[in-house]
């Protein structure tokens, strides 16, 4: 999951999913429409049907499916086919016409992987579709690139550097990839990128041509190393690219005007590291939860429809592939996009999208209706006894080609790898200082790593938002195609 800017994300995914084409539909064919009165009730009912207990059953059944298929449920997996299969299954059993349409994806795995200074192991992070080094690694001196926000984006960053270095540069403002290709231009050996938190790096480089073996590390590591320039250091990387094929999971209901589509997501895979209960078996699982819940044919004005993506944790692909895929009539009918990614985080945060860009924080607002997503959401949420609070359009999950592609959107998230600030704490209780998820993508990401109460309140708040815009799209507006 995830990257930092909307602008470096999209343009990264959008170079990785022309790796291959799929002649396979990217989106099911419209139901045929049912007449059914709307229900000015139904969010009210289902808010009271479904429930956190609901969807945590549905994630020990992930977790099942995990601990039978090598612990985990990642791209390219028995253990990714096997949740594609259960998710799908669910939703026939209570009555949907399911499709899960194909793309073409690069599967990408680590044997080994280190990272040393001195004889010293500095904990790193491979950045996804790094290339492999030599076997045995390479060892070379280290030359520190200007450590500000471009760092790395423009090859003359890399003037003076020593052919055959391994360069140090800052995250930030360009894709991964763009300063791994510089670095090569320039001669490099290897990339080490320094996360701007004190938190591991999980990173791609998309499918960015003549790049560098690369790897991340904390914003503490990183500035220890910045300390080190010429000092030599050994990089080893084992890696894998092959190409594969994934799938999506889509359903819809029958009811509701097919040309104004409420549409709800959440990525399906896990990454190779672990079972990615949380991330994001959480948001998988509420949104089953409430599909089950509404069922095919609800009493509702406005067409809703379910999907589950493939390949989120390689860069956004399955969601990237379904947007692209769609006609620009297509892309019209669908009048607001909601994402859950992380909905039980255990030191969990109420985070809600930023749609109108109020908190001024990153990347700026949502396209037009976005704020209303916000709005509702929050008020959801408010209805569960919490106040959420806004947190940045970032790009870092699955609503980011819907953004792109001009879609209003927003959605519900508790937080990953970042940690939690003393007023957040004051807000929501837990650990200030700490992740919100202390197991973000690691094999730790269990059953056992979920804050129920959480889940029960993202669960209730996702049902209350989508069943108030399967009956009212008041404040967002109609798109021309």
């Amino acid at each position: 999951m995830r990257r930092r800017r909307l602008a470096a994300t999209v343009a990264g995914v959008a170079a990785l999913t022309l790796a291959g084409c799929s002649s396979a539909p990217t989106a099911p064919a419209p139901p045929s429409p049912t007449a059914v009165a709307p229900d000015p009730g139904l969010p009210a009912r289902l808010t009271t049907t479904v429930s956190g207990d609901g969807a945590f059953a549905r994630l020990e059944r992930l977790q099942q499916i995990a601990d039978a298929n090598g612990g985990n449920r990642a791209l390219g997996t028995p253990g990714y086919d096997a949740s594609v299969d259960y998710v799908a299954q669910t939703l026939r059993d209570a009555g949907f016409t399911v499709d899960t349409p194909t793309f073409d994806v690069r599967a990408f795995s680590v044997q080994d992987q280190r990272l040393t200074v001195g004889g010293r192991t500095v904990e790193s992070t491979v950045m996804s579709y790094s290339p492999a080094t030599p076997g045995g690694g390479v060892t070379a001196p280290l030359h520190v690139v200007a450590q500000d926000a471009t760092s790395g984006c423009e090859p003359e960053d890399f003037a003076g550097m020593p052919a055959g270095a391994i360069a140090l540069v800052k995250r930030g403002t360009c894709p991964f990839g763009t300063k791994s290709q510089n670095a090569k231009k320039a001669g490099a050996a290897g990339l080490v990128v320094v996360n701007t938190e004190d938190a591991r790096l999980d990173g791609t480089l998309g499918d960015s041509p003549d790049t560098v073996p690369t790897t991340g590390v904390t914003a503490s590591a990183g500035a220890d190393l910045a300390t080190k320039d010429g000092t030599p250091v050994t990089l080893l990387l084992a890696t894998t690219t092959k190409d594969t094929v994934s799938r999506n999971v889509i359903a819809q209901t029958t009811t509701g005007d097919p040309d104004r589509v409420v549409m709800a997501g959440a990525h399906l895979d896990s990454v190779p590291e672990g079972p990615g209960i949380n991330d994001n078996g959480t948001g998988t699982a509420s949104l089953l939860e409430l599909a089950t819940a509404l069922g095919p044919t609800p009493p509702v004005a406005n067409a809703v429809r379910f999907a589950w993506w493939g390949a989120e944790e390689s860069g956004l692909v399955g969601s990237t592939r379904y947007v692209e895929g769609l006609s620009p009539t297509d892309a019209q009918k669908i009048a607001l996009y909601v994402n859950l990614d992380m909905v039980g985080s255990p030191n969990a945060g109420y985070l809600v999208y930023d749609g109108d860009d109020s908190d001024k924080q990153g990347a700026g607002p949502g396209p037009e209706g976005s704020a209303t997503v916000e709005r509702v959401l929050l008020d959801q949420l408010s209805a569960e006894g919490v106040q959420g609070a806004g947190t940045d359009f970032d790009g870092r999950s699955d609503y980011g080609p819907f953004i792109a592609a001009g879609i209003p959107s927003g959605g519900l998230f508790t937080g990953a790898e970042e940690r939690k600030s003393a007023r957040q704490a004051q807000q929501w209780g837990g650990q200030a200082d700490r992740p919100f998820d202390a197991c973000y993508h690691q094999a730790c990401d269990t059953t056992a790593n979920v804050d129920r109460t959480a889940l029960d309140r993202n669960v209730d708040a996702l049902a209350g938002a989508v069943g108030r815009f399967a009956l009212d799209l008041s404040g967002v507006p109609q798109r021309q195609s």
